[in-house]
């Protein structure tokens, strides 16, 4: 299909590829470093096997990551200019990434040398399926006939009403990213404490509570989700897992019980989210009254 205007998003969105396919997405690629080896986050048309990457988690092996380049922005970026297609960027919050504001700088660039096109980099505020539920609901808008400038505003205006809740399952990859002190660590390993967690509206990662066992901490993702829900009924619910499907499906199972939902999409955290988090995280994203 020919559409007015693409939608770009990061690899951190965490999309399927037939989604990816179907609505004709351009995906920017952010990088994850193994032993110093570099890996793409996202490779068009390829699927990656993440069994060996979650096994070197497990392992505590060292990876770091790496924001998109300016370099890569622009390849990406300027040859949908150049196809005569205007753009709206949906951004990896930059409370938790420099990658935004890499992007915005090429979209500032590009919008003085093509003066005629219509480009829009907007922060999303969001990670993970956070950001692949709102640029889900971009995509929505566009299949509605929403122009590129009014889906800009809209996101501008309901990105806080995309919700993140989670927990994860070892908190050593929270201390080594400096998201808890090694005291904390220590003591919660110990105690079975496992924390709450969410992306709070200026994109920040913020520690809500402690829940005692694996279990109350999934059963206080559904909690929050009973609070702020706004019209679950239809509405699209998405969960990410840090190799731990049993737990996602948990959770999707309480999501369905509580509340007459459309679809509940799990999936697997990508790389550069999940070596942050760690194996065993758990993340739930939906629409509410406020972050």
């Amino acid at each position: 299909m020919a559409y007015d205007y693409v939608i770009v998003t990061d690899s951190t969105a965490n999309l399927p590829e037939d989604m990816i396919e179907k609505y004709e997405l351009e995906i920017l690629s952010l990088n994850y470093y193994i032993d110093g080896e570099e890996h793409k986050g996202y490779i068009k048309g390829e699927k990656t096997d993440m069994a060996p990457f979650y096994s070197m988690m497990r392992q505590k092996k060292e990876i770091t990551t790496s924001l998109v380049t300016v370099g890569d922005a622009m390849d990406l970026l300027e040859n949908i200019v150049k196809e005569g297609k205007d753009y709206i960027y949906i951004g990896f919050s930059s409370g938790l990434s420099g990658t935004f504001q890499a992007v915005s700088l090429v979209t500032d660039s590009l919008s003085q040398k093509y003066p005629e096109r219509k480009l829009y980099a907007v922060d999303s505020l969001a990670a993970a399926l956070g950001e692949g539920l709102l640029v889900k609901y971009v995509i929505d808008n566009r299949e509605n006939g929403m122009s590129v400038s009014e889906n800009a505003d809209w996101v501008v205006n309901h990105r806080n009403n995309i919700c993140h809740w989670f927990t994860v399952d070892d908190l050593f990859f929270l201390k080594r990213g400096g998201r808890v002190s090694a005291t904390t660590a220590i003591v919660g390993t110990a105690l079975s404490i496992k924390p709450v967690l969410h992306v709070d509206d200026n994109g920040h990662l913020i520690p809500m509570e402690n829940a005692r066992g694996r279990k109350k901490s999934l059963d206080a993702l559904v909690k929050h989700m009973k609070e702020s829900v706004v019209e679950p009924d239809g509405q699209s619910v998405y969960i990410s897992h840090g190799d731990c499907l049993k737990d996602a499906e948990y959770v999707a199972g309480k999501v369905k019980e509580a509340f007459n939902v459309g679809e509940v999409v799990v999936r697997m955290l990508d790389p550069v989210i999940a070596s942050h988090s760690g194996p065993g995280t758990v993340a739930l994203f939906f629409y509410g009254k406020q972050k």
